[in-house]
């Protein structure tokens, strides 16, 4: 990726990077590699068998739960500097789909915190979408998300058509613009919409590697 030339600014000595440092185990980018098979049938998806735990204990599948209609997971932590930075777009993309047959879910991915710890953190950042659990890194491994925060979009069929960052905002751990010029989680859940081909269907995320949360 070429180096922008005047919106990236360097942020060593910012709260967010040196947040990074402190409290991620591990925040980098992972490789562009193909997102799994696109040939699944609503009857045989790999993905429903997953399972994930609501903040009240009950288990949940997706994209299961959401057959007939369109599905994007969040993947996140409570501590991630990251995950807490592109907050706002989060929340936003979640306002705006909300009644367009989107369903959006939070997976906290950190089987250390706890439901008071996730609810508290809904609450600061003003998120209006469920959160679910993934503890044993089920989904995350299924969809090959490796960050967070990353983002997976499932069609109506429960189909993964698009995975990765949800803004290019963060271009590396230690480079942020000010403000993202290109809003891929955005773009994806469109063309979905559309039931477009998602123009990019995978990106890099940049974040806090789920692989050194145990």
């Amino acid at each position: 990726m070429s180096q922008p030339s005047q919106n990236v600014v360097r942020t060593s000595a910012a709260g967010v990077v040196v947040a990074c440092f402190l409290w991620c185990s591990g925040c980098n980018t992972h490789s562009a590699t193909p997102p799994p098979s696109q040939n699944s049938s609503a009857t045989d998806n790999p993905y429903d068998s997953v399972g994930l735990i609501d903040l009240g204990g009950r288990p949940v599948e997706l994209p299961k739960a959401s057959r007939g209609r369109n599905c994007v997971a969040v993947f996140t932590r409570t501590d991630c500097p990251v995950s807490n930075r592109v907050a706002p777009a989060v929340r936003e993309l979640c306002q705006t789909y909300a009644n367009q047959d989107v369903d959006f879910y939070l997976v906290y991915e950190d089987p250390r915190e706890t439901v008071e710890v996730i609810r508290a953190h809904l609450k600061e950042y003003e998120y209006n979408c469920p959160a679910l659990r993934d503890t044993q890194h089920s989904l995350a491994n299924a969809t090959e998300a490796t960050v967070t925060p990353e983002a997976v979009v499932f069609n109506k069929k429960g189909t993964v058509v698009y995975r990765g960052r949800i803004n290019d905002q963060f271009e590396d751990f230690d480079k942020m613009r000010e403000s993202p010029t290109k809003h891929d989680l955005k773009d994806a859940i469109t063309a979905t919409l559309a039931e477009q081909p998602v123009a990019v269907p995978v990106t890099k995320a940049v974040g806090c590697y789920i692989s050194d949360l145990k």
